[in-house]
């Protein structure tokens, strides 16, 4: 049980007991109020004495309490000469004694106080203590939530990094100022005070401010930016200003403030007004940032992936001077990223990381790390002592398109529809020399698809030509344009590809100025964010949709007649797929040269 519902129980205990004690006292009170008739005039007294109704007086103060014969009791505010009273009741038969009762009422009447005093006492002292935990908790709502690592914990190097070799040069200097500040500013040198790390998610930038405190061995202060941001104004602020307090106590030392974006954004004046807490803390933070000494040795490190809509302010030199930019690692950066994280796996000696890097283009680091967990788990599954290549794939595989789904019951005449509609992908893939080449073509249903056409680029491309886009998108509506050569109907399975393929060429419209009609312009979002079509004229983006239209339909249209000059071999390979369910590039290309080698010699042997 906790101290504040200790203290709770506690007080609603002393409240009760304290209710209890004032009814007592009110029921007596009542009980003695009852047990009283109606007060009597000292004449009513008299006459009630000389009739023999009265056997007893009690005089206390000038106060008569007359008893009559049935008990009853009646209060008589008598003259001032108590004696002559007295003496004129004795007379009557009347027996009249006194009583000191001013001490004994004003005890009766004090003595509730009395008791309720100490109670009260406690009350008061559980309220004050209230009252002070409530102003400590309000001292302590400004302070940082920072978590600050020192050297007692393990430490995250270079040598933990891998993939991101720019980086790490760019961040060198850091770590050399950290170790040894003197030699920089004997020279009137100023090392950058902040550092902007920008990327796409997973591509190791909190792992990257973390080797840098680890290779410099000093404290390491991390923080998000959400933390700061508070519906009360001027919490925010607070916490900068605490955060930093922390820093320079500890300096040389690194702060790190993780999505940076959640309260570094553009300052702008909307409908309604301003987001007050949020400007604060960002107020707060360039002022801090802008204000070190030379000689507090304090480096803030800050990861983004949105820098597009960070605060000019937060960019100009003296504040983030330098910024590193974290993209998704090369081919050969995903072959070390792998040996890191599969340091300490035991592999089969068939494992060969040099194929899975190759097949992993696009992948994060954190991606990568993600590949070897899942693959470790899979083959922890099947009780397996290694891990082999099998589950690195099949990790890969979860990662693209999620796990298989075998147990999804689906008819013959949907799975042939699946099959003839994986296959025309990978047939129109294979007949245009600028895809991708295919990796694997599948019929069992992973997360939300019901099959799938992989591939693979057989190297890292950064640019992509217009003719290139062209037939991509033409792979991807190879399944459409298969259910129509082959049914002549078509299905909703084709959902995704007509979203992806209408996605790449409004990039070519809009983006990438490859439409021969539109010319070399860009119809992007402008500065409100506003959609393509959205920015510019009624006319312009009519003339947008339809050149978007005209490029997924030519597409469309050279994708079918590949389809249909190949309906052979696609009946041969959708008649395989159907028994195997999952075909390999390497089987799919043997199936086909043996079909073609066969239909070749057939009319020679003739």
């Amino acid at each position: 049980m906790s101290s504040q519902t200790r203290r709770s129980l506690l007080f609603l205990s002393v409240g009760l007991v304290m209710i209890g004690i004032l009814g007592a006292f009110g029921l007596q009170s009542l009980a003695g109020t009852q047990s009283r008739s109606q007060p009597w005039t000292y004449s009513h007294l008299v006459d009630q004495a000389e009739r023999g109704e009265v056997k007893q007086l009690r005089i206390a103060g000038g106060i008569g309490q007359a008893i009559t014969g049935d008990g009853a009791q009646h209060e008589v505010a008598l003259p001032g000469d108590s004696d002559k009273v007295a003496a004129t009741l004795t007379a009557e038969g009347v027996d009249v004694s006194y009583q000191n009762g001013d001490t004994a009422s004003a005890l009766t009447r004090l003595l509730p106080f009395l008791l309720l005093l100490p109670l009260i006492a406690i009350l008061v002292y559980f309220v004050m203590q209230q009252t002070r935990s409530q102003g400590t908790q309000q001292m302590t709502f400004t302070r940082s939530r920072a978590r600050m690592i020192v050297g007692g914990t393990p430490r995250v190097t270079f040598v933990d990094v891998a993939g991101a070799d720019e980086a790490k040069q760019e961040l060198t200097e850091i770590v050399e100022f950290l170790k040894d500040p003197l030699r920089f500013t004997e020279l009137g040198a100023r090392i950058p005070r902040g550092v902007l790390l920008v990327g796409p998610p997973g591509t190791g930038k909190t792992l990257l401010s973390k080797a840098v405190a680890g290779e410099a061995g000093v404290p390491f202060f991390s923080v998000s930016g959400s933390e700061f941001v508070e519906m009360f104004v001027g919490v925010g602020a607070g916490r900068v200003r605490d955060l930093f307090e922390q820093a320079k106590r500890h300096s040389p030392c690194i702060v790190f403030v993780d999505e940076v974006d959640a309260v570094g954004r553009q300052r702008r004046v909307a409908f309604g007004g301003a987001h007050d807490e949020r400007e604060q803390t960002l107020n707060q933070l360039l002022v801090e940032m802008d204000g070190f000494d030379t000689n507090t040795h304090v480096i803030v490190l800050a990861a983004t992936n949105r820098v597009d809509v960070l605060d000019p302010a937060l960019l100009r030199p003296g504040r983030f001077d330098r910024h590193v930019t974290l993209d998704r690692p090369d081919v050969r950066g995903r072959r070390q990223i792998l040996d890191v994280h599969a340091r300490n796996k035991p592999l089969d000696t068939t494992v060969d990381l040099d194929v899975l890097a190759r097949q992993t283009p696009g992948f994060s680091g954190a991606d990568l790390a993600n590949l070897i967990n899942e693959a470790a788990i899979l083959a922890a599954r099947t009780n397996r002592k290694v891990i082999g290549m099998e589950e690195l794939e099949e990790a890969s595989v979860r990662i693209v398109a999620g796990p298989e789904r075998k147990s999804r019951r689906i008819s013959d005449k949907e799975k042939a529809v699946i099959a003839y509609h994986e296959v025309g992908h990978a047939l129109v893939m294979k007949a245009l020399p600028l895809c991708d080449p295919v990796h694997k073509v599948s019929i069992i249903s992973r997360g939300a698809a019901l099959g799938l056409t992989l591939s693979l680029p057989v190297e890292d491309r950064y640019l992509a030509s217009r003719e290139e886009l062209e037939q991509r998108i033409a792979g991807i509506m190879g399944g459409r344009a298969a259910e129509e050569v082959v049914f002549g109907d078509v299905t909703s399975g084709a959902e995704n590809d007509i979203q992806r393929a209408t996605d790449v060429a409004r990039r070519m419209v809009t983006r990438w100025g490859m439409s021969t009609k539109l010319g070399t312009v860009q119809i992007g979002p402008d500065e409100t964010g506003r959609a393509a079509t959205a920015a510019c004229s009624n006319e312009l983006a009519s003339q947008v949709d339809d050149e978007i239209a005209s490029i997924v339909r030519e597409a469309h249209a050279v994708a079918r007649r590949i389809l249909e000059a190949s309906r052979p071999r696609m009946d041969a390979v959708v008649t395989s797929l159907l028994e195997v369910e999952t075909m390999r590039a390497a089987e799919l290309n043997a199936l086909l040269a043996d079909f073609d080698a066969a239909n070749t010699e057939q009319p020679a042997a003739g």
